[in-house]
């Protein structure tokens, strides 16, 4: 009897949980041997959406840090009481309430979660797609993916992000952590 209870609480327990987040994200191969449903899912988004690898790692890295259930902070009314969130953000990919409905009635993806890697590398793939088809974006540009992804198609558009010098700096370095992964992952495929 005892080990039954012990068995029911420590599954109530781990499903309590969810994936944690590769231990060296410094490293491409290290996240992908680490958890090698990141892996799968990124290449399933590359084949599909023709979007690297390494660009997708970056920005997820940028987005949430590779936390399933990523939340933006929340907002303080005269520093105490609560507001709600920053925004809708939310998951592996930050996607917003409104670009995550739309993603999923344009795949017709309508289970589609946030916190699955597997949907959430596919969103990216969807929506750095549309930027590489109405941007002109090439598809291994993270920078520039990243100002759309974060600014919008309109903000880009418009050039929003020139007037936010902390976000061409968060934008540089995603490119240059784009490219260590890229590098990285040149060596760890074979």
């Amino acid at each position: 009897m005892k080990r039954a209870i012990l068995l029911v609480l420590l599954l109530v327990i781990a499903a309590c949980g969810g994936p944690t987040p590769p231990r060296n994200q410094e490293d491409a191969c290290d996240i992908l041997r680490d958890r090698r449903d990141i892996a799968r899912a990124t290449r399933a988004a590359e084949r599909e959406w023709g979007i690297p690898m390494h660009v997708q790692l970056a920005t997820i890295y940028q987005e949430s840090s590779f936390v399933h259930n990523a939340r933006t902070p929340h907002r303080f009314a005269l520093g105490i009481i609560p507001m709600g969130r920053i925004s809708s953000a939310y998951g592996y990919s930050q996607a917003l309430d409104g670009t995550w409905d739309d993603y999923r009635a344009a795949t017709g993806n309508r289970r589609a979660r946030r916190t699955d890697i597997r949907d959430a590398a596919d969103f990216m793939g969807w929506y750095m797609d549309r930027s590489v088809r109405t941007l002109g974006i090439a598809p291994g540009d993270a920078r520039n993916h990243y100002l759309a992804y974060h600014d919008g198609h309109s903000g880009y558009r418009r050039g929003s992000y020139n007037a936010k010098p902390w976000l061409l700096r968060v934008a540089a370095r995603v490119d240059e952590r784009s490219d260590r992964y890229a590098r990285q992952l040149a060596t760890c495929r074979r």
